[in-house]
């Protein structure tokens, strides 16, 4: 048996951050997938969360947002819970985890994104159709509206989701592993819409893999492996240091 986790010890937190995370603790199996976890994300900005294979990544986003059950800790979206600010949230999962078998369209995968405002019992109309077009537009996919979300490349199901999470105008969104095995549309499209989300004062958090990349496309690092290793704007997290500690003493690491 594992210690037991400990409680929350910081209620007063996260009044004003788009995610305030306090002393969350994840167990599969009585095995911690996430220890004690304590993350401030800042708001306005592009924020990778990076760590090893088996780190505890996704399950850091999927705790957050309720989808998978937490041992203790503390979430608050905006200084309020996850009900509270739920219309306020965008999600990308990974690509992987989604059944792309499912008879529907482009069209109205986007327009799901919008159920969160109209209802699920109200029926979107034209305007709702057009707000989708006009998401589909932005990830150059408005010409496949009407194909079936089962005929498309991964990299263009990709782009489908990402309009998806756009369609909900959200002002937190998270997105795990969207650069995941994408082709090079896909990933100047992605980087396109992070950063139109940036420039309109949104809050983005991505699950991400890539240490080559991570300084170019986020202002923002969380380093992690089972806990928060380091968490910080990125010239000052992103150092040699802080990644051996993340990843281990024979990681080689250029400048």
């Amino acid at each position: 048996m594992i210690a037991q986790p400990k409680t929350a010890r910081h209620p007063e937190s996260g009044a004003s951050s788009p995610l305030s995370v306090r002393d969350l603790t994840v167990v599969y199996r009585e095995k911690p997938a996430l220890w004690d976890v304590d993350l401030e994300v800042p708001a306005g900005q592009l924020c990778a969360i990076v760590g090893p294979n088996g780190a505890g990544k996704s399950t850091l986003i999927k705790a957050v947002l309720g989808l998978v059950p937490v041992a203790s800790g503390q979430v608050r979206f905006f200084g309020q819970s996850l009900e509270q600010a739920r219309k306020r949230i965008g999600y990308v999962p990974q690509r992987g985890s989604v059944d792309w078998d499912f008879p529907t369209s482009v069209l109205d995968v986007v327009m799901m994104g919008l159920y969160g405002r109209l209802g699920w019992f109200r029926r979107p109309g034209r305007l709702e159709r057009e707000a989708a077009l006009r998401c589909l537009e932005q990830v150059s996919m408005s010409e496949f509206a009407e194909r079936q979300i089962s005929q498309l490349s991964g990299g263009q199901q990709q782009r489908v989701f990402l309009a998806r999470a756009l369609a909900q105008n959200a002002d937190l969104y998270f997105m795990d592993e969207p650069f995941a095995g994408v082709d090079a549309v896909t990933e100047e499209a992605i980087l396109h819409v992070l950063h139109q989300l940036k420039g309109q004062g949104k809050t983005v958090v991505v699950v991400h893999h890539d240490l080559q990349t991570v300084r170019d496309y986020f202002d923002h690092l969380t380093l992690l492996n089972v806990q928060v290793i380091a968490s910080g704007p990125m010239d000052e997290t992103f150092t040699p240091e802080n990644l051996k500690r993340t990843y281990g003493e024979r990681m080689r690491w250029e400048a």
